[in-house]
């Protein structure tokens, strides 16, 4: 054997022994996938699952959607029209919501590859200034004056589109608070949204405040349906919004 074969055959036995141990390596696969997962989730898209009825007929029970949070990078907030998943303002989630009793679940839920819970899904309806009003003589939503046609998106109403609190069909929200929110789910006679916590009766244990979701409990824009498959879409802001000036 020369001396060229014998060094060729000693750096092959060299970086066959510098090779990484297949448990190493997949432990290491298995770190950079669960960071990766976390980071995503965190700066970039998290899934959430529709645990109600209250955005019909857009979004229905058990339907699987991504959230977004870029839109909201560098000072740029919720708009009018968009749906938001944000954290429960306080007492706004009825019933027991249900855990995952699974560990893997719950791990996965953790790193964002599991939809999670605890969250609400609503349309925003007004922003910080904006006033709300229910309704004008054809049952429609009006905000800084103008009047909403929302009929290509939410669930048809028996007498106006915002029923809440109640059956009465004459209410008024806002200025809505710097920093807060008014938000309403697609789906107005099964949404115990912002509307259904007006102080309309102003009882002693009513607080005004409890009307508005503050943005900084916002996760982010939803803006797709990803399961079922046969109704996965991209959801977008409903061009109606576009026609509403901001409050003097």
């Amino acid at each position: 054997m020369s001396d060229a074969d014998a060094s060729a055959d000693s750096s092959v036995t060299e970086k066959k022994s510098r090779k990484m141990p297949l448990w190493l390596e997949t432990i290491v696969l298995l770190t950079v996938a669960v960071a990766l997962a976390l980071l995503i989730k965190t700066l970039f898209v998290q899934a959430f699952y529709i645990p109600s009825a209250s955005m019909k007929p857009g979004l229905i029970e058990n339907d699987r959607i991504l959230v977004q949070k870029v839109s909201y990078w560098f000072g740029g907030g919720p708009e009018r029209g968009d749906v938001v998943v944000f954290e429960d303002p306080g007492d706004w989630l009825t019933g027991i919501q249900p855990e995952p009793t699974s560990p893997l679940v719950k791990g996965l839920g953790k790193i964002g590859l599991y939809p999670s819970g605890g969250h609400l899904v609503k349309r925003v309806i007004g922003v910080e200034g904006d006033t709300i009003v229910c309704c004008d003589e054809q049952g429609r939503l009006e905000v800084n004056g103008v009047a909403l046609d929302e009929d290509d998106f939410i669930k048809p109403q028996p007498r106006c589109d915002g029923p809440m609190p109640g059956p009465a069909c004459d209410w008024t929200a806002g200025p809505v608070p710097d920093g807060e929110l008014f938000v309403m789910g697609d789906n107005r006679n099964q949404s115990a949204d912002s509307s259904a916590r007006l102080c309309i009766d102003a009882g002693p244990a009513c607080d005004p405040a409890d009307a508005f979701v503050p943005v900084d409990l916002v996760v982010g824009k939803v803006f797709a349906l990803v399961w079922p498959l046969g109704r996965a879409t991209f959801i977008g802001r409903p061009d109606v919004f576009a026609q509403v000036d901001d409050a003097p």
